[in-house]
């Protein structure tokens, strides 16, 4: 697969029946839940569960999302969605972003990417990241070497 950055977190992804729009192509929305999917799967192997988030009173919400639907994707099609932390202040904010691949062809069909801020659940006033945030996510950061990162 040819990446944009190395060592993605990966879920593979198969569009299903209700999937599908009236055009016949994988609706826009489902990249969007899929993102959301592959975004906490990773964070949860990473060592961070939403109980961790509830515990700390913290949590990384989305401040800014945008999507690239490059090529459409249609019902049982083999995909495969990765994922990487590519940048960290190490006080409030990341950033995560994905890509789509479709596996038959090698094809990128969705690229993403969210501004992450830190907040305070109970307030969602913006707060630095606890410890625990930066113990693991933070050495998971990849460098962006795509441009505009």
């Amino acid at each position: 697969m040819d990446w944009d950055y190395p060592n993605p977190y990966t879920l593979p992804r198969v569009p299903q029946a209700a999937d599908i729009d009236g055009l016949n192509h994988t609706n826009n929305a489902v990249y969007v839940r899929w993102c959301e999917q592959v975004g906490w799967a990773h964070s949860e192997a990473l060592g961070l569960t939403l109980d961790h988030y509830r515990e700390l009173d913290r949590a990384m919400a989305i401040r800014r999302g945008e999507y690239d639907y490059i090529l459409p994707t249609v019902l049982d099609e083999p995909l495969l969605l990765g994922t990487w932390l590519v940048a960290g202040d190490g006080k409030l904010s990341m950033a995560r972003r994905f890509q789509l691949i479709r596996e038959s062809d090698g094809a990128t069909v969705l690229r993403g990417h969210w501004d992450l801020v830190c907040i305070d659940i109970s307030s969602g006033r913006p707060r630095r990241m606890p410890q625990a945030f930066l113990d693991a996510y933070m050495p998971a950061v990849v460098q962006a070497i795509k441009a505009g990162d």
